[in-house]
């Protein structure tokens, strides 16, 4: 009875701290995004709340009495444009934050521009999904991982095999993304990252420091070059700037601390770690490979005064990819019959210095990249006999990157203007077996430095309502690898957009534009067996040829209704001469890719229709639909027919929702299907070869038949409920993630394997052919992740 009675005590306490919600201030200081001067009777009001407050004669404002939650804020004035911020967290403490507003002189004209989170960006008025907090912090399936929670949006294919985070856009290959951390280009944003391409199981990136991502799948801004298919960009937090605070996570792969607050009275800090425990998961799941993964991040940001401040921020992962041998089964038995053991090292350490000088803003952007890849593989995992040796890759790449960009703004233009130089250094120790009429040994060691150039420039212009919009910009691109690319002028890249507004509730955009890419440094760099650069004089640009055209429909800042169609027509993309394949249809695998001959001859093109609809409701609802209905192909070259290429899944649809329920819960559900890949049928001849197979440990595929058949398709839904408790001071959240609640199963290829017995021992060594079975493959389970978050 008394420990009874002990119990409902503690319960009726604990009842008592989770009703006794605290409460917090929302602060801050509104100035003029030109002047720098602090602005006074500026009504600043929070979204889904009846409060508000208005700015002081130093441009602070305070509302009272807000509950714990994420929010926009929203600032309005006669004779300035009305401003919605971001997401905010309010958690533990007060928030402080700074909002900057530009004079609006058409409300001298009675003419009134409303602010909403469905942005307008004027470079990118189609393309551009902005993701904020709400959508990082609670997406089913997702796990806080934003390679995953792009996946939802329109045109974007997952891949429901591997648990990797390829990421696929528009029918394009997962190379052909970049990636910037508050302006400063960071190589990947994955551990375990596929060199020559991107990909991984786990983001590097740890979401309690991200504010929000813009993410544009075409029409990208011109200071943001060397990409095809997507550019990430995320917007980090800053510190806060009146108390220091603790967060440690407990996800679905890792354990994380942060800790955000200032160093004196003009910098603030962010800085994380985190350590995997990927591998007990994937050891429970009986996945033939155990990766585990350390990672830190920092961001510093110091305001020297109100015209000058410098953001340092470095990022930084050591990954381990070992092999579990004790999951044998036939599943498994292919898979590490050639997975490589993987070991990498990767950081980007970065600074951006701002000068704001009226209209005109310059920036100073400089980082230094560095990837250390090593791949290992013995013929069946046998390290005691060294002629088992199939593939030994030590490789790094380092980059150091400088930019300078400067912004002006004068009445209803804005214009962009910049340089970029960068110094790129690629080493590669190799040692592969490979087979092509025979088997061969390729064994090189490759140094390369290469210096790349480029200008840029963007002209913008809206009209004096706003309804109209226009942006014309060009960037050029150079470098010192051959004599093929040192021109700019073979590299320019003109790009248009124009937008207007129909009606106040329609919208008409379009854009198109010609870009540019690099190929990877694995083909750069790859050497014959004669020490000769294979690919010097093969090799050009990548390019892309990219159009879009989209009308939405919006009603206030609630709803939206956006179709939009697209098409990239690619040339020049390197060719694999040892199996006829565009590099573009490689890179969802483990491992490295571009390093072989390679010959700049291969086109694609990919076209399709995207409909998105997203409903907001503030506090209460985050809805978002999309589906994508698409093709994209490839050929070797001018004179070959198109042939669907490795990511033309044909159409793919998710429907992403959360909504918060009374005290503090929040139920989350996503249902994605996607149309099944193209494969090709395996060469059952060639890889029965005793040499062959040797070589590489899998089967090698019937190139004569690429992608000749087709995946079923695959759907799967996913579940997530969160509950937090708000304290004093801290606060204690739960959230149960279950994905794949359907125990969807995906049915691929049957695998080609060689069961280890030579039919015919008598023929010669060249002829000998191995017994071969064929073992069912489909994946699929129940994944239920518990996570832990605390604040303090």
């Amino acid at each position: 009875m008394k420990r009874l009675l002990t119990f409902f005590f503690f319960c009726s306490f604990l009842l008592l701290l989770i009703q006794a919600q605290p409460v917090h201030q929302i602060k801050g200081t509104v100035i003029d995004k030109n002047s720098r001067q602090p602005l006074e009777f500026i009504n600043v009001t929070v979204i889904g709340l009846n409060k508000g407050g208005v700015t002081n004669a130093e441009g602070h404002f305070t509302i009272e009495q807000v509950p714990p939650g994420i929010y926009r804020l929203q600032a309005t004035a006669i004779g300035y444009k009305s401003v919605t911020t971001p997401e905010y967290i309010l958690s533990t403490r007060n928030l402080n934050i700074s909002i900057e507003m530009e004079e609006n002189l058409t409300e001298l004209e009675d003419i009134t521009v409303t602010a909403s989170p469905f942005r307008r960006d004027l470079e990118s008025p189609v393309s551009l999904r902005i993701i904020g907090l709400q959508e990082i912090e609670k997406s089913p399936g997702a796990n806080r991982d934003i390679s995953r929670i792009v996946q939802s949006y329109p045109g974007v294919a997952f891949s429901p095999i591997g648990y990797r985070n390829d990421l696929i856009v528009r029918g394009g290959s997962p190379s052909e993304n970049r990636f910037y951390l508050d302006g400063i280009e960071i190589p990947n944003i994955n551990h375990f990252s596929t060199q020559g391409a991107s990909g991984g199981p786990v983001g590097i990136l740890n979401a309690d420091l991200i504010r929000e991502v813009n993410f544009y799948t075409g029409a990208f801004p011109t200071d943001k070059g060397n990409a095809l298919s997507s550019v990430l960009d995320f917007k980090l937090r800053d510190g806060d700037m009146e108390r220091n605070s603790l967060k440690a996570t407990l996800g679905a792969s890792e354990v994380s601390l942060a800790s955000n607050g200032h160093i004196g009275k003009k910098t603030s800090y962010l800085v994380s770690v985190r350590q995997s425990y990927l591998q007990f998961l994937f050891d429970m799941l009986d996945l033939p490979f155990l990766p585990t993964f350390t990672d830190a991040q920092f961001k510093l940001k110091t305001r020297f005064n109100k015209q000058n401040e410098l953001t340092i921020l470095g990022l930084g992962g050591i990954d381990n990819m070992r092999l579990n041998t004790k999951a044998d089964s036939e599943d498994n038995e292919y898979i590490l019959s050639y997975l490589p053991k993987i070991k990498q090292e990767t950081f980007t350490l970065g600074s951006v210095y701002r000068h704001y000088a009226g209209a005109h803003v310059q920036s100073i952007v400089v980082s230094h990249s560095y990837l250390n890849n090593r791949n290992t593989k013995y013929r069946q995992n046998d390290e005691g006999v060294p002629d088992n040796l199939m593939l030994r890759l030590r490789s790094t790449e380092q980059e150091t990157k400088f930019r300078f960009e400067n912004k002006s703004s004068i009445r209803n233009w804005k214009i962009n203007f910049g340089v970029n130089l960068d110094y790129s250094q690629y080493s590669n120790t190799t040692f592969q077996k490979i087979y092509t009429n025979q088997a061969q040994i390729f064994d090189y060691h490759t140094y390369l430095d290469i210096l790349r150039w480029g200008i840029f420039g963007t002209v913008n212009y809206s009209s004096m309502d706003e309804r109209f919009t226009a942006s014309l910009g060009l960037r050029a691109d150079a470098n010192n690898y051959s004599s093929a690319m040192k021109s700019l002028s073979d590299q320019l890249s003109p790009r248009i957009s124009l937008s207007y507004q129909l009606t106040d509730h329609w919208f008409v955009s379009g854009n198109a534009g010609l870009y540019y890419q690099l190929p990877p440094y694995t083909a750069l760099g790859f050497k014959n067996n004669h020490g000769a650069y294979a690919n010097k004089y093969n090799l050009r640009y990548m390019k892309v040829s990219q159009e879009s055209l989209g009308v939405s429909w919006r009603k206030g800042d609630t709803f939206e209704v956006s179709i939009e169609g697209f098409y990239k027509d690619y040339d020049k993309i390197p060719l694999s001469v040892v199996d006829g394949i565009p590099l573009a249809c490689k890179g969802n695998d483990y491992g490295v890719i571009g390093n072989e001959l390679l010959t700049s001859t291969a086109q694609g093109r990919s076209y399709g229709a995207e409909i998105l609809v997203k409903w907001l409701i503030a506090k209460k609802l985050n809805l978002a639909s999309s589906f994508t209905l698409f093709k994209s192909e490839y050929r070797n070259n001018k004179e070959s027919e198109y042939i669907a290429s490795a990511w033309d899944n044909r159409y793919i649809f998710n429907l992403r929702g959360t909504y918060n329920l009374p005290h503090l819960w929040s139920v989350g559900m996503k249902v994605s299907c996607i149309g099944g890949a193209p494969y090709t049928p395996y060469d059952e001849e060639k890889s029965s070869l005793v040499s062959a197979w040797d070589a590489q440990g899998k089967a090698y595929y019937d190139y004569s038949k690429y992608n000749k058949e087709r995946l079923p398709a695959f759907a799967q839904v996913d579940i997530r409920v969160d509950k937090t408790f708000y304290l004093k001071h801290c606060m204690l959240g739960f959230y149960l993630d279950l994905q794949n609640i359907t125990v969807s199963k995906l049915k691929q290829q049957d695998v080609l394997m060689s069961t280890g017995v030579i039919d015919n021992p008598e023929a010669p060594a060249d002829s000998q052919h191995y017994r071969m079975k064929r073992i069912k493959q489909s994946s699929g389970t129940l994944l239920p992740t518990l996570g832990i978050t605390f604040e303090y």
